[in-house]
């Protein structure tokens, strides 16, 4: 019995942060959880390592898109590795047995008649690697904010168009296709809003998986990952390995319509089994704010791993975050979720209980029956825990699991074995081993439950509980209460959470992100943060003297301004650029200045940006302005009596 999933198959222009590693864990958490039900769970990961950003990124540090990739790989790699984060299948979108199942999927789409050679213009994103339908020139990425840029090539196109109705019933035919039912519902207005043919391939860059035959051609970046979860199912011989389809795409939400519509449509075409389900989750936000380069507030894990350990990390990120939502980060939360919940809840249990069967009962778990009302608060407790599991409500089941924890502290507290083990009275002692077998079984029950989640910290305590056998050889299913032997000798124990002090732990984690980040930049030839201005924006890949020959900029001035109706940042300018009549130009420029202000004024005009139309006006150029991020703008002026149409250069 099979259960393959998979993370996304990670963008390799950056290194591994806190957003990767929440989407890792809960594939390892979900991996590990099949494994206790006996499934044969097989999970895949890898690099995502083709398109244009790797390119520049690799020219920027002076290696060649393999060497640059081969060093991005390498890093998410260690990351895992020393994380604990255990994947089956590692795929390189640059290794040959990638490039051959990809060519293999293509082969197949295009001889069912769903590829076509055609032309494309317009607007593609390449931070995102994602042509902007309806933009014009000089827009900007609806997904990420940066400017796009004009395209015009040979491409191979899918007939995406084809599958609109297709995908449609397979949303209403299967929906758990698509989760949580917030993604599913975007999703399917989406595609109701009409799906246009998707491009495939490019022949403006050189790095990426060729297309046999049809050189300079090479597979676009979304066509080529996304096949990257079957080459790790074996490719062409998916069959052999017994894997695919796959039961589940882990993915987070932004990604979710290159899962839940490109990728099932391939599939289609290619006459291939569909994955079983896309699941999407929330994004991470540090403090209440989304974490981004820009910002500077990315965190990394492995700073967090080295001062507190893993197993923290993994239990607050799906603890205190309800999967499929956006969540919270921040270090105060995590050391108070650590103390409350880690040290004085599941760490003090484990070391009270130990410590009374070894003082009163010689180290060996009583021979008991238990209590008959914590044997159904642990039954209920399982129940629930695993249902929620098995929907992903990872913060449910851990919930319900620190409720029974509770519940035995406070039993403890009302039975007090301490009284009872001063007593010569045969029925005391009786009540004495009831209330020590009931700690140590429901010990036994919560950490076979929590191994998936915790699993370094979940070995600790089994062991202590006298296993000789891992806990990961435990099956849930056979979580029944009195499964515990009387008689079993404790293993040798030790506290496995002690307290973290935060005005100690805080800055520790903190001084090493600031190190870790050093060494990330050092990686990737970025500028160290110390070394550049506050709040300015990192420099963009470097371009050519004929890149910037082509933007042609024009002295202008002003001879008049009014708002824009309806439109509290906009204003309209007419500018004298040399020309016979002055040119219409809508500017973002009206919080900073009123229109009196302009009149007569010397600006920069970018002349040769091609016209757009906003809010109803025709925009026949752009006037050039700058501005911290957040910040106003300021325009670009000149001291001199420079002459309207002057070209700079």
């Amino acid at each position: 019995m099979k259960y393959y999933l998979t993370t996304p198959i990670y963008y390799t222009n950056g290194a591994p942060h806190i957003g990767h590693t929440y989407t890792t864990i809960a594939c390892d958490t979900i991996r590990r959880l099949k494994r206790m039900q006996g499934y044969d769970s097989a999970l895949t990961t890898g690099a995502d390592e083709h398109g244009v950003n790797v390119e520049r990124s690799a020219s920027k540090v002076g290696k060649t898109p393999l060497e640059f990739s081969t060093m991005m790989a390498q890093e998410f790699r260690m990351h895992w590795d020393e994380l604990g984060i255990a994947g089956d299948e590692f795929v390189r979108t640059s290794d040959p047995r990638h490039a051959r199942t990809v060519q293999w999927l293509f082969q197949r789409c295009r001889d069912n008649g769903y590829v076509y050679k055609g032309t494309y213009t317009g607007q593609y994103c390449v931070f995102d690697n994602l042509y902007v339908n309806d933009a014009k020139p000089g827009d900007n990425c609806p997904e990420c904010g940066r400017p796009t840029e004009t395209v015009t090539e040979e491409n191979f196109f899918f007939k995406l168009s084809e599958f609109q109705d297709k995908l449609l019933e397979l949303y209403e035919r299967e929906p758990l296709f698509i989760q949580p039912d917030t993604r599913r519902n975007e999703v399917i207005r989406f595609v109701r809003g009409g799906l246009r043919d998707l491009s495939i391939t490019r022949t403006t860059i050189q790095w990426g998986i060729p297309v046999p035959g049809e050189e300079p051609h090479v597979f676009y970046v979304w066509f080529d990952a996304l096949i990257a979860y079957l080459t790790g199912a074996g490719g062409p011989e998916w069959q052999e390995r017994g894997l695919w389809p796959a039961d589940l795409h882990l993915v987070g939400k932004e990604i979710v319509r290159f899962h839940a519509i490109f990728w099932p449509a391939f599939l289609m075409a290619a006459g291939l089994p569909l994955p079983k389900q896309v699941f999407a989750h929330g994004w991470l936000l540090f403090e209440h704010d989304k974490m981004s380069k820009s910002r500077g507030n990315i965190v990394r894990p492995r700073p967090i791993a080295q001062a507190i350990g893993m197993d923290a990390l993994r239990y607050f990120l799906l603890r205190e975050i309800v999967f499929g939502q956006d969540g919270n980060f921040s270090y105060d939360a995590l050391v108070q979720r650590y103390n409350s919940d880690l040290a004085n809840g599941l760490g003090n249990l484990a070391s009270r209980t130990f410590a009374m069967i070894k003082q009163y009962r010689n180290g060996a778990v009583p021979q008991s029956d238990g209590d008959s009302h914590i044997a159904e608060a642990a039954r209920q407790t399982v129940m629930i825990a695993l249902e929620a599991y098995d929907r992903f409500e990872f913060s449910r089941a851990l919930d319900a699991i620190w409720s029974l924890i509770s519940t035995v502290d406070k039993y403890i507290v009302e039975r007090q074995p301490w009284v009872l083990a001063k007593s010569g009275d045969p029925e005391a002692s009786k009540l004495l081993d009831a209330t020590l077998y009931s700690a140590a079984e429901v010990l036994r029950i919560v950490t076979a439950l929590l191994h998936p989640v915790i699993p370094e910290s979940a070995g600790k305590i089994w062991k202590q509980l006298g296993f000789d056998t891992p806990v990961a050889d435990a099956r849930l299913a056979g979580l029944h209460w009195g499964h515990l032997k009387g008689g079993q000798a404790l293993g040798e124990t030790a506290a496995v959470f002690p307290r973290l002090d935060a005005k100690v732990v805080i800055p520790q984690m903190r001084e090493g992100e600031e190190k870790e980040l050093a060494r990330q930049n050092a990686l990737l030839g970025r500028m160290p943060e110390s070394e550049a201005a506050p709040g300015v924006s990192p420099i963009a890949a470097p371009i050519t003297i004929d890149d910037f020959s082509k933007v042609d900029l024009r002295v202008g001035i002003v001879k008049s301004a009014a708002p824009v109706k309806g439109a509290d940042k906009l204003l309209h300018l007419h500018v004298d650029i040399g020309e016979a009549q002055p040119r219409s130009i809508v500017a973002g420029i009206a919080l900073a200045y009123k229109p009196e202000q302009l009149i007569g004024r010397r600006v920069a005009i970018v002349a040769n940006l091609q016209p757009r139309k906003l809010r109803g006006i025709e925009s026949n150029g752009m006037i050039v302005a700058a501005s911290l991020e957040g910040g106003a703008p300021v325009l670009a002026g000149f001291l001199e009596d420079v002459p309207a149409g002057a070209r700079l250069k």
